[in-house]
């Protein structure tokens, strides 16, 4: 353990005295002990949620050493010794950007459990359950091992949903046609309402003017699966221009006229890099030291960040929509199908059905959407020393999109905000499995399932200080429908402002609200004894 002495913590908001106290590092984390509180104050930093570290020029002061996290704390030390503050950099660097995947956290946390219940905790999420709430298998839908080998495609799951309809043959061929292989599969299925099927899948190597027989076949398996309409959508998360470029490339989208009863759609949703750099921008605006109301809103503006929310969440009320409303089949796809895509359907899946709004479906849901169906949390969030540019906030988007629904309907969540702020932590630390890799037959050779432990049985532990106190049940609210204009969308200070004491309300509404509903529960027990 390095262990550095006389070491100042800043902080931007208040303008008292800077902490003065001793730096620590472990293998696991950075731990700066405050010797200048009245009461032991611990601020610990895990080495994986560090996202960059900076050596600032030498002030009066000290050597300053910058550190953001990819949780969005930022910590600002000023240390006394140059030799200190170089080792602590060059230490940090490596520290936070493992080369390996087994140097990652999770192989090493144990937090004292019994295999028996290590198992249990990885078997607490099964999808196959959640087909069959959606009543599948049926006469159109049905659940395959086609890809039991990875034979159809390396970065799907073994099992996948496909129109009963749609021989081997048929999921073969589609598979040579679409990038990556990643071929059309059931996402949600609403069948309640007329057979309405959200399908999910990567964009058609066509060109400008390939086909595919097989891959006609699979489309038309969809659309006939839902008898009830006489068409289907076909929506392209990207700008069209990106699409058009892409299909100069031999790749691109489907050809209409190749297509029986499509109606093809463009929902402009901007790539992995101008999100990058949008959400960049949104955090120099709230690392601002003392910004005007103006200025802030310029920047926030400037950022594009609620717009490009916005852009996420229109893509994902239309599915819905088409879903509920018009009862209308919807395959959708961007480039390779793992990222807007995952945002939009696992959006629509919570517009549509109130499980999901619940600890354990949303839990089913990312387990359905993002982690099974390959989306690469290893290379968006950075957790190997690799290439910047593969670095993006997709699931970030997704998680701010949820909040952003929260705040429309504050009673059909079962969970609070910091349910999302648990999950997104967890997603960078790298201390548990489930988002380690980036597709199950990676997390299959890294052997995830017997050496680490799973996110969701630690969180489930927590229901009571995670659950949200005005949540309504189940039953109160069916489909969401939100607003979707600009004004409609506030700026998380609670994500991206988290670690600014300063910028929060002295008393926590949440806290009050827990306080009070467990207050009542007791008074309530107390009541029942009486009686």
């Amino acid at each position: 353990t390095l262990q550095v002495e006389n070491v100042k913590l800043l902080d931007r908001y208040a303008n008292r005295k800077a902490a003065n106290g001793t730096l620590y590092l472990t293998a696991t984390h950075l731990i700066y002990v405050d010797a200048s509180a009245e009461v032991r104050k611990e601020t610990w930093i895990l080495h994986h949620h560090i996202a960059t570290v900076e050596k600032l020029p030498l002030t009066t002061s000290g050597y300053p050493l910058l550190i953001h996290c990819k949780n969005f704390h930022v910590a600002h030390f000023v240390l006394g010794q140059e030799r200190d503050c170089h080792d602590v950099f060059t230490s940090l660097l490596k520290l936070s950007q493992p080369v390996k995947p087994e140097e990652l956290y999770a192989f090493s946390y144990n937090p004292k459990m019994s295999k028996e219940n290590r198992e249990i905790g990885w078997k607490l999420i099964d999808l196959k359950l959640d087909y069959q709430r959606m009543g599948i298998p049926n006469d159109y839908w049905e659940i395959t091992d086609v890809n039991k080998d990875y034979e159809v495609c390396s970065t799907y799951p073994p099992e996948l949903v496909v129109p009963r309809a749609a021989s081997r043959a048929v999921v073969m061929g589609s598979s040579r046609f679409r990038s990556r292989g990643r071929i059309p599969v059931l996402s949600y299925f609403e069948w309640c309402v007329l057979q309405a099927a959200l399908c999910r899948c990567s964009q058609p190597l066509a060109g400008f003017s390939a086909r595919c027989p097989e891959d006609e076949h699979m489309l038309q398996a969809i659309r006939e699966a839902n008898p009830g309409s006489p068409f289907m959508y076909v929506v392209d998360t990207r700008p069209k221009l990106n699409a058009m470029a892409n299909r100069a490339a031999g790749k691109g989208y489907e050809n209409e006229d190749h297509y029986e009863n499509i109606r093809f759609k463009f929902i402009g949703i901007e790539n992995i890099h101008v999100m990058r750099n949008s959400l960049q921008k949104l955090l120099e605006v709230c690392e601002t030291k003392s910004p005007s109301m103006s200025d802030f809103l310029t920047g926030l503006e400037n950022s594009g960040w609620l717009r490009h929310i916005k852009a996420v969440m229109d893509a994902g009320v239309f599915l819905a929509k088409a879903v509920r409303e018009e009862k209308v089949s919807v395959l959708v796809h961007c480039s390779d199908g793992w990222d807007r895509t995952a945002q939009v359907c696992s959006l629509a899946g919570l517009l549509l059905d109130p499980f999901y709004r619940t600890f354990k479906g949303f839990m089913v849901l990312i387990e359905k959407e993002w982690i099974a169906m390959g989306h690469k949390f290893s290379h968006r969030c950075g957790h190997l020393d690799g290439d910047p540019k593969e670095v993006s906030p997709v699931f970030t988007q997704f998680v701010d999109c949820v909040w952003q629904l929260m705040q429309q309907f504050p009673c059909s969540f079962e969970f609070n905000e910091r349910f999302l702020l648990e999950i997104h932590d967890h997603v960078y630390s790298c201390q548990f499995g489930n988002f380690l890799g980036t597709c199950h037959k990676e997390r299959e050779d890294l052997k995830i399932f017997e050496k680490t432990h799973s996110l969701w049985p630690f969180l489930l532990q927590r229901k009571q200080e995670l659950r949200n106190p005005l949540y309504r049940g189940f039953t109160a609210y069916k489909e969401l429908q939100p607003n979707t204009l600009p004004f409609s969308f506030q700026f998380w200070c609670g994500m991206y402002n988290r670690f600014d004491k300063g910028m929060h309300p002295k008393q926590c509404v949440l806290d009050h609200l827990l306080s009070c509903m467990s207050q009542k529960m007791k008074l309530e027990d107390n009541a029942s004894e009486l009686e």
